[in-house]
């Protein structure tokens, strides 16, 4: 061979061993710290993501529970005083949240709640009642349904607020 043929097959062969090298620990060590820094950048914005689901499903029970208490009064002239004969569903108790109704003396409200089981959630309340029409032509059902103002489980009375009120604690959400 010539010389000048080998010195240029020496030279790919030099070449060829550069191309199968790696990356060198600093670069790995690059790369794990921007990953590390995007994940606690991420991390707690999807947990908050994964609570407001959770929480989605009180609120919606909740309301369900309103609305199936407006129901009720319109065909028995009562509110329920159990989840069971408002027939919409609802088990009592979830991985998250117990859900219940508690009654005024006068039946002129009924208080729906959804109460947190875990400290990072917030709880529900529904209120359910009775507004007389100023002409005396009857009365009609309105609800409002509250959140709490603070997560955890939440130990006062969901029926403390008063008629066509949120709790102690607790925000209006909406009313109808």
């Amino acid at each position: 061979m010539k010389t000048e043929l080998k010195a240029k097959f020496i030279q790919h062969l030099l070449g060829k061993k550069k191309d199968n090298e790696g990356f060198t620990l600093i670069e790995l060590l690059v790369v794990i710290i921007i990953i590390g820094i995007l994940s606690a950048i991420a991390l707690p914005s999807f947990l908050s993501q994964a609570n407001k689901g959770k929480q989605a499903e009180s609120k919606q029970y909740t309301g369900s529970m309103n609305r199936a208490q407006q129901a009720y009064y319109l065909e028995n002239a009562a509110f329920a005083d159990s989840i069971t004969k408002m027939g919409i569903g609802i088990k009592d108790s979830t991985e998250n949240y117990s859900y219940g109704i508690a009654l005024t003396n006068t039946n002129s409200q009924a208080n729906n709640f959804g109460l947190s089981k875990k400290p990072a959630l917030k709880s529900y309340a529904g209120t359910t009642y009775l507004q007389t029409i100023a002409d005396a032509s009857g009365a009609s059902t309105l609800a409002i349904l509250c959140e709490s103002t603070a997560s955890g489980v939440i130990a006062t009375n969901p029926g403390d607020g008063g008629l066509g009120s949120c709790p102690s604690n607790f925000t209006v959400l909406s009313s109808k």
